[in-house]
């Protein structure tokens, strides 16, 4: 294509970086809206394919994601949910009011089993979040031994009560979330106080060695990162530091207007389209900034840092309730995922989990569904799945050396072009993004220090960025095979269209 911009990327198969953890590919489950209700759970009594009222499409497409955990209950919900409430015969369970999310009444039939349950169906790890804003170090105490306690204990034999003889094991813990703001508006130093406590409480039973995540930022708060980090180091006063939380996270989103009006999912203009990719690219920024405050105190990166909570997030579809985050999902957010994935890529040696907001019906879903049975894979799903093959891989550097001059909004650039790639098992996988919404991109792919071969590509990719699928168009944006592939002295060229999210896999 002769208005193609011509771009050169250096990959070195042959350096080995960091290990890419296959929990940046997480994922996030509130209660909120349709995400747990009419989303993972639709009750026994469901006319849906459902085992203990867990529905087994949802299972089924998000088990093709090979998804490595899921965060639960919340979420600012998670600050005003007592676990307690949620066990037990359903009948017997008392409702409550979700204030953060509609004022809607919740009945808690969806609770601790079931919650331990999907994640057995799913075959992902647990990462539950505990209530420090509206709870007590007891009740989040006693969540940890019911959870994981072996033998003969209080929480044990309720356990057994209900249902469950045997521990379940819970690698993740969240201690509190945002205790900045819906968590309970603290100050970073208070928190920090608080996260002491809560952690010490949650102990490690048997051989569950618990992995404690601190409730850490919003954005470029580098100064709530800097007081965690000093409630848990040691710098300068002469002795080991406590091993109280493994790691802190942060939540950053994805959003092109304010937060009064942050725009439509599907209906936007050119410079909403920049606006937004520059603010996902501004994530590595954002990273840096964390990363570095953390490497003063902890530069042996001990220390993980989670971002729990990210994605785009718009104003809710016409005619639903505002207090339930239903959004479309197009090619443009299937971008922002691509985008955040090479960022989390090269920064895999401080940054240990990621959890997009939400799995089901929520911000950037994976899944969209209705109460009749039908089920969307959105355009984000898609990512996912394309880059599965980097899960556990190990980072090989990129190198952008030639590529389209940055475009310039607004007193911000942003990179046309995106690229990460990996190795494991003797395959190398690559993706790379053409984010010009308007020009197609030649793309050298300088292959160096291995031997490759068996090159194959998939693309990602529509008409236009605002292109969704929907119940009567399922598959308006799905993966299709790259057929613009060659040899190139240098390795691979590939060609691809505007706006467009591609995967190239090697035998190395």
């Amino acid at each position: 294509m002769s208005n193609a911009s011509s771009s050169r990327v250096v990959i070195d198969l042959d350096v080995s970086g960091p290990t890419i953890s296959r929990h940046l590919y997480g994922h996030f489950a509130e209660h909120l809206g349709r995400c747990i209700y009419g989303g993972f759970y639709v009750g026994e009594d469901s006319g849906l394919p459902n085992e203990g009222g867990i529905r087994l499409d949802v299972v089924e497409a998000l088990k093709a994601l090979d998804i490595p955990n899921l965060r639960w209950p919340g979420g600012c919900f998670a600050d005003e949910y007592h676990w307690k409430d949620g066990i037990g015969p359903k009948a017997d369970r008392p409702s409550m009011i979700n204030t953060h999310w509609g004022n809607v009444e919740e009945n808690n039939h969806f609770g601790t089993h079931e919650f331990m349950a999907l994640c057995e169906l799913l075959g992902a790890d647990p990462y539950v979040n505990g209530n420090v804003g509206s709870g007590t170090v007891q009740e989040m105490s006693e969540w940890v031994e019911y959870l994981t306690r072996d033998g003969d204990s209080p929480m044990v034999r309720q356990r057994k009560a209900n249902g469950r003889d045997e521990p379940w094991k819970v690698p993740f813990w969240g201690v509190g979330n945002e205790t900045w703001g819906c968590g309970g508006n603290m100050r970073a130093e208070a928190y920090a106080d608080l996260a002491r406590r809560y952690a010490t409480f949650c102990r490690s039973y048997g051989d569950n060695k618990l992995y404690r995540i601190a409730a850490g930022a919003s954005d470029y708060d580098l100064a709530w990162t800097e007081a965690l980090m000093k409630a848990i180091s040691c710098l300068g006063c002469g002795r080991e530091p406590k091993n109280i939380f493994q790691a802190i996270s942060f939540h950053y989103y994805t959003i092109a207007g304010s937060w009064d009006s942050k725009g439509s999912a599907t209906e936007f203009a050119l410079d909403d389209y920049y606006r937004t990719l520059i603010k996902a690219q501004d994530i590595d920024r954002i990273i840096r900034g964390h990363s570095a405050v953390m490497d003063a105190y902890d530069p042996e990166r001990k220390v993980g840092l989670v971002l729990d909570e990210w994605g785009t997030w718009w104003d809710v579809e016409p005619g639903t309730n505002p207090g339930f985050l239903f959004q479309q999902n197009a090619l443009r957010d299937a971008l922002v995922a691509s985008v955040h994935f090479d960022v989390f890529h090269r920064h895999a040696d401080r940054l240990v989990m990621a959890n997009i907001a939400q799995t089901v019906n929520v911000l950037q879903a994976m899944l969209l569904t209705d109460d009749d049975g039908g089920l969307v894979l959105t355009p984000t799903y898609h990512v996912f799945e394309m880059n599965k093959g980097h899960h556990d891989a190990t980072a090989v550097p990129v190198h952008l050396v030639e590529q389209p001059e940055p475009y310039e909004l607004d007193g911000k650039t942003m990179d046309l072009l995106s690229a990460s790639a990996s190795v494991k098992d003797g395959k190398a996988l690559i993706s790379v993004s053409n984010l010009d919404p308007s020009s197609p991109a030649d793309v050298v792919l300088d292959l160096r220090g291995a031997e490759f071969r068996n090159p194959a590509g998939r693309l990602l990719t529509a008409s236009k960025p605002q292109t969704h699928n929907t119940p009567t168009d399922p598959g308006a944006v799905a993966p299709v095979a790259l057929t613009d592939l060659a040899a190139d002295p240098r390795g691979l060229r590939v060609t691809l269209p505007p706006h467009s999210f591609a995967t190239v896999s090697l035998d190395v």
